[in-house]
């Protein structure tokens, strides 16, 4: 094999390395990536479909008086004042779960309602997650602080 034809036989096989390296990569993240959505933002995407077969993350604020506590199962509703979801939720909420308050429930979506495995409840007055925050600005129910 001549010099010329080597060097082509080598780059071809970089390149090809690097295309099946990038590849398994993408394979493997794209099972753990988790989408955030809010509750308007997951009507417009997926419509009246019943089930997301992929984790997903829904945010928004818990809706007054929606708070149903049955046991260890508390349902409730999230909403972004557009659209709402239902949350079925089984275990400890954190402390600072309260109506009001802006949470982000991630698990999957199965017969309209999000059957949630972590609920995660902002940690003090001041703090909201970025992407409930951005997704309250955005429709226009944010009432936080002017300066932010």
């Amino acid at each position: 094999m001549n010099p010329k034809y080597r060097r082509l036989f080598i780059i071809i096989l970089i390149v090809f390395t690097i295309a099946l390296a990038t590849q398994l990569v993408l394979i493997a993240l794209r099972d753990n990536i988790i989408y955030f959505f809010t509750p308007n933002e997951l009507k417009i995407k997926y419509g009246d479909n019943e089930n997301i077969k992929r984790k997903i993350r829904v945010g928004g604020l818990v809706l007054e008086n929606s708070v149903v506590k049955n046991n260890d199962i508390v349902n409730f509703t999230i909403t972004d004042n557009k659209n709402e979801i239902l949350v079925v939720f089984n275990g400890q909420l954190p402390d600072l779960f309260r109506e009001g308050q802006g949470i982000v429930a991630e698990g999957n979506f199965k017969d309209n309602k999000l059957i949630a495995t972590q609920v995660l409840a902002k940690h003090d007055e001041n703090y909201m997650p970025p992407e409930v925050a951005d997704a309250l600005k955005k429709n226009g129910a944010w009432k936080g602080d002017k300066d932010k």
